[in-house]
């Protein structure tokens, strides 16, 4: 079952990310890392429905993360570019080559082989006098540096750069939701004096403005790529760290779970060089 609405909020995610880069990438470029530009884009029916889209599959994450570790979930978003490219390869009715195929194969093969050997376990709430915080400022500050990194840099290294940040803080997103909710379960009472649910929004809404803002500056496969990298990887890290997750550590567990990741970046990375995903909106500039 968790599996199966992973799956689906990958799927709402991918459809999303490619109707909001289609609109965002319309915009002047000095509106990037500009309130103004998610004021201009909220007029456009197609990124509204792309948000929709998108607030469907946080919805069904969210569902997600209220049955399972963050460990386990997190690496199922990744597919939402395999999604994202379904959707584009639909649009231009165009055939999948070995490249994307083997993406694809990458990208589902990395995370099974993840999953079933890290055997992701044993999540528990923070205690409310832990100082998990600074584990959340410090992630924060992370995703600072890459947006200050990218300020004076080419176009297509800014958009990776900010869509990395933007991933950050999507993984950070996702696990105050999970913290968020293992906090309701002690009453509505124990959520409403806890700080995490006030910071979602804030995150949620600086996470946006970075990613549409790295779909202004370049196409989809040079600004997703990062965002769908870096979501599942910072959400992976900080589950160990902030709820103790664990994953199997024996010699043979351990190269599978180094072996799967990389198997799901080289994926994303190869999926994200798909011509299809040069051609929503690459023609317009």
């Amino acid at each position: 079952m968790i599996f199966l609405v992973s799956l689906m909020a990958a799927c709402l995610l991918g459809l999303g990310f490619v109707a909001q880069q289609h609109a965002a990438y319309r915009e002047p470029l000095g509106e990037m890392l500009r309130v103004r530009l998610l004021v201009h884009l909220i007029r456009q029916p197609l990124w509204l429905a792309g948000i929709g889209l998108m607030f469907g599959g946080q919805l069904l994450g969210a569902l997600a993360l209220w049955e399972a570790d963050v460990s386990r979930v997190e690496p199922l978003f990744a597919t939402s570019l395999i999604f994202a490219l379904a959707a584009a390869h639909i649009v231009y009715q165009e055939h999948l080559g070995p490249a994307e195929w083997t993406g694809a194969v990458l990208v589902s093969g990395g995370v099974a082989l993840f999953l079933a050997f890290g055997e992701p376990h044993g999540g528990r709430s923070p205690a409310p006098s832990s100082a998990h915080w600074v584990v959340v400022a410090i992630t924060v500050v992370a995703a600072v540096v890459l947006v200050l990194a990218g300020l004076r840099r080419s176009l297509p290294v800014k958009a990776m750069l900010l869509a990395a940040s933007a991933g950050i803080l999507y993984g950070l997103q996702d696990v105050l939701t999970r913290s968020s909710l293992l906090t309701l379960r002690l009453g509505p009472g124990a959520l409403a004096t806890s700080w995490e649910p006030y910071v979602i929004p804030c995150v949620a809404v600086v996470g946006l403005l970075l990613n549409q803002s790295a779909f202004d500056a370049a196409p989809l496969r040079i600004s997703l790529p990062a965002t769908t990298a870096a979501e599942p990887i910072t959400g992976i890290v900080l589950g160990i760290v902030i709820f103790a997750e664990r994953l199997e550590l024996s010699a043979w567990a351990l190269a599978a779970e180094v072996i799967g990741l990389i198997a799901m970046v080289t994926g994303i990375v190869l999926l994200g060089r798909s011509r299809f995903l040069v051609k929503s909106g690459a023609g317009d500039r």
